[in-house]
């Protein structure tokens, strides 16, 4: 265990037995003839004392000078042991959330038994779910995300440096042959674009970066706008001076949160680079501005950019918020084998709170009405390359409607398989102040639920399975009124 970490632990205990013994730091200075200051630093992990001090303490409080200085902690301390021993916390960069690691343990060590039943419920509901330490990693870069509207300037003025330094005009489309060039000049890459598709056995990846010698491995299959988005992101690590990276795309795995973090880093510059800031707020303004929704505008702005709809949706979660203050939106993708009566949300983000629709763990269907779902239907029938719609998605359960904007395109790396993406954007005042499309009657509203198990819509023709949790707290709610007359009929 670290030094950091052991004078935490022996402050942490020191600070258990005395509160134990219904001392205050002023009564064990009063004891034990140690300062009141020096005990407050031992207390808060900033100094650990010498053999003789602990000698000292030890026989003023009772305690074994063996019990004093081990590392095993009491039942109501352990979860604090368990967290500085699974070194999670070294992990997670907690300063990014405003967070001091000593802090943290702090609060551990003034509430432990409420604490520790805290941390035994999220393992126990982290097994049920299978949420695995990825799962996990992934979850804090969406709290990330989220807490800074997922919007950094830094990277976007990076960007900007970049462009300058090498002279890329952001408002023409960057092309592959235009990265790869200064991949190569300037930072010495090799790139192979037929190696990885010697396996088959590598699936849909797409590229692998051999560190040592510099070597950019790519399959063969991937389009111009993949290929310039991994071109990119290589940019994106080297220019940024990103050393704990991930080395394939997609990843595989990772071992620390700073590998997550510096993925989503580099992903974001090369979103940046791609689909330049001003050229897409212009773009967006332009559609904006018309009293009806134009789809053929809105279509022409995606495939303005060298860059897939589903960078060109994410784009939009960076921008909105800062440059048009709609601040509240969701970005969901889902995934589809044609045939399959089966949906999968496999990435969401949500700025700046939990919105109606959201993932669920527990198998339920999610709601046939979203256009996200309808857009993978219509896509495995009619195999166009790209589908889009929009409507206004209306929750009758919590009063809230959203603009929905859906586009669906093939899973290029798996033969049937499609996915959607959307953003939606929170109904309200700013929203109609800043879109002048949104009175456009040729927009559907649909009444939508979550999932069809807690969905209240009576008369939906395309349910999957009964709303059976809201017929459980009907049941419920019928018990509890039969319990409260039976009550008022034997009080008198």
């Amino acid at each position: 265990m670290e030094e950091e970490d052991i004078k935490l632990i022996f402050g942490l205990k020191l600070k258990q037995i005395r509160t134990e013994k219904n001392l205050s730091l002023f009564g064990l200075s009063k004891l034990s003839g140690l300062s009141k200051s020096y005990l407050n630093e031992i207390e808060n992990g900033k100094k650990y004392p010498k053999p003789d001090k602990i000698a000292i303490l030890s026989e003023k409080l009772d305690v074994p000078y063996d019990h004093m200085v081990s590392l095993k902690l009491d039942k109501n301390l352990a979860p604090i042991g368990e967290l500085l021993q699974s070194k999670i916390l070294k992990e997670i960069p907690l300063e990014l959330f405003g967070i001091k690691e000593s802090n943290l343990i702090d609060i551990v060590a003034n509430a432990p038994a409420k604490v520790n039943a805290f941390i035994s419920t999220v393992i126990k509901i982290a097994q049920n779910y299978n949420f695995s330490r990825e799962s996990f990693y992934l979850a804090s870069l969406r709290s990330y995300q989220e807490a800074n509207n997922n919007y950094f300037e830094d990277i976007e003025q990076s960007v900007l440096k970049f462009a300058k330094a090498y002279q890329i005009d952001l408002n023409e489309t960057i092309r592959s042959k235009d990265l790869e060039e200064i991949l190569i000049e300037e930072y010495g890459y090799t790139i192979e674009v037929d190696e990885l598709s010697n396996y088959e056995a590598l699936g849909d990846l797409r590229s692998v970066f051999v560190a040592k010698t510099k070597t950019l491995l790519l399959t063969n299959s991937i389009d111009e706008a993949q290929r310039t988005f991994i071109y990119a992101k290589e940019l994106g690590y080297n220019f940024l001076d990103i050393k704990e990276r991930l080395y394939t795309f997609p990843w595989i795995n990772f071992e620390t949160f700073n590998q997550v973090l510096n993925n989503f880093y580099a992903s974001y510059f090369a979103g940046a680079l791609i689909i330049a800031s001003a050229k897409i707020k212009a773009e967006l303004n332009e559609i904006f501005e018309k009293k009806i929704f134009d789809t053929s505008l809105f279509l022409k702005a995606i495939e303005s950019f060298n860059a897939s709809p589903e960078s060109f949706y994410q784009r939009l979660t960076n921008i909105l918020p800062k440059a048009f203050n709609i601040q509240n939106l969701f970005f969901l993708r889902f995934t589809h084998k044609a045939g399959s009566n089966k949906f999968y949300l496999k990435k969401e983000l949500h700025l700046s709170h939990q919105h109606s629709p959201h993932a669920n763990e527990t198998d339920e269907h999610y709601c046939r009405r979203w256009v996200s779902l309808k857009m993978l239907e219509d896509i495995s029938i009619s195999k166009k390359e790209h589908e889009f719609d929009m409507q206004i998605s209306n929750y009758p359960e919590d009063g809230m409607k959203y603009l929905v904007l859906s586009s669906a395109t093939k899973d290029p790396f798996k033969e049937g398989h499609y996915r959607s993406i959307s953003v939606g954007l929170l109904i309200n005042k700013q929203l109609q102040r800043k879109l002048n499309f949104l009175g456009d009657p040729a927009i559907e509203t649909q009444n939508v639920g979550v999932t069809c198990e807690s969905c209240p819509i009576k008369d939906c023709t395309v349910r999957q399975k009964p709303a059976v949790y809201l017929e459980q707290k009907a049941k419920n709610k019928k018990i509890e009124m039969i319990v409260k007359e039976l009550n008022a009929k034997y009080m008198s």
